[in-house]
């Protein structure tokens, strides 16, 4: 137990934030072609089309392969971070680059978990926040690639919050909780609705809503105020960024979703108070 409680215990949560963090890079993914097969089989049944006949493919099957060449990449040259480096970031087998990103999302995902473990020990809360970090980092890697935030984590993790908050491993209250969710949702949905109206263009989508939604569960409403200025700030900056780089995708937009992950992180890290101070409130 002592173990468990010094700063071997600190990294040994690093370390199983690191194969974490591998097992997101498949969701990461993976998971919006899942989602793209199942709207095809989905509109073919409904239109009376042959339904597409796809390979099976979900988070465990097949496994995992360079996307070049299609080499199978065994388990020794999948260990996280270690692998990356002693192949010097290129398939084994066709010798194209890996990824940095790879790497990045599983030691950002260890350096996360290390930190929660710091903060709460051994305990259902720890649990509680891993799984919130990793729900986090897919879905804002997953809307930066696709702009596609998935009901299968977003709503999820909505109630995985008022749960948290039921039984106080938040250290938020259920009432405070479910304003936080309704009030998160709504409070997009109402910008969503008067932007469309005043230009006839969607400015962001209805995931977006839902993954509000989810911060406000987890940080209860009164965080929804800093969350919103802090995302909002930093992606204005970007997209400027990006704007004068010529960095835009086409159509000249860029998801929200990543900077409401950033500022659900920043909340976890130093508190919706601090969040105020930093956008000038």
């Amino acid at each position: 137990m002592e173990l468990l409680t010094s700063p071997w215990g600190i990294a040994i949560a690093g370390l199983f934030g690191l194969l974490v963090g591998s097992f997101l890079n498949v969701v990461i993914h993976r998971l919006p072609k899942m989602m793209e097969r199942r709207w095809a089989i989905e509109c073919a049944e409904m239109t009376g089309q042959p339904v597409p006949d796809h390979p099976p493919l979900n988070l465990l099957h097949p496994r995992s392969r360079c996307p070049s060449c299609g080499a199978g990449i065994a388990w020794y040259q999948n260990v996280p971070v270690v692998s990356y480096l002693l192949l010097r970031g290129r398939c084994h087998a066709c010798g194209s680059a890996i990824g940095l990103r790879y790497p990045l999302v599983e030691l950002l995902t260890g350096a996360l978990f290390a930190w929660v473990f710091a903060q709460h020990g051994i305990g259902w809360t720890t649990l509680a926040w891993f799984g919130f970090v990793g729900a986090i980092v897919a879905l804002a890697f997953i809307d930066w690639d696709t702009t596609l935030l998935p009901d299968d984590i977003t709503l999820p993790l909505v109630w995985a919050g008022l749960i948290v908050a039921t039984w106080g491993w938040s250290g938020v209250t259920l009432s405070d909780a479910l304003w936080g969710a309704v009030g998160g949702y709504l409070s997009l949905w109402s910008v969503y609705w008067v932007f469309k109206l005043a230009t006839g263009k969607e400015g962001m989508g209805y995931g977006d809503f839902k993954l509000f939604a989810a911060l406000g569960a987890w940080f209860g409403w009164q965080a929804l105020v800093p969350m919103i200025l802090m995302a909002s700030v930093i992606g204005a900056v970007i997209g400027i960024a990006l704007k004068f780089s010529s960095g835009l995708r086409e159509g000249g937009y860029i998801p929200f979703g990543p900077f409401l992950a950033l500022a659900g992180l920043a909340a976890l890290i130093v508190g919706p108070s601090q969040l105020l101070a930093w956008v000038g409130l």
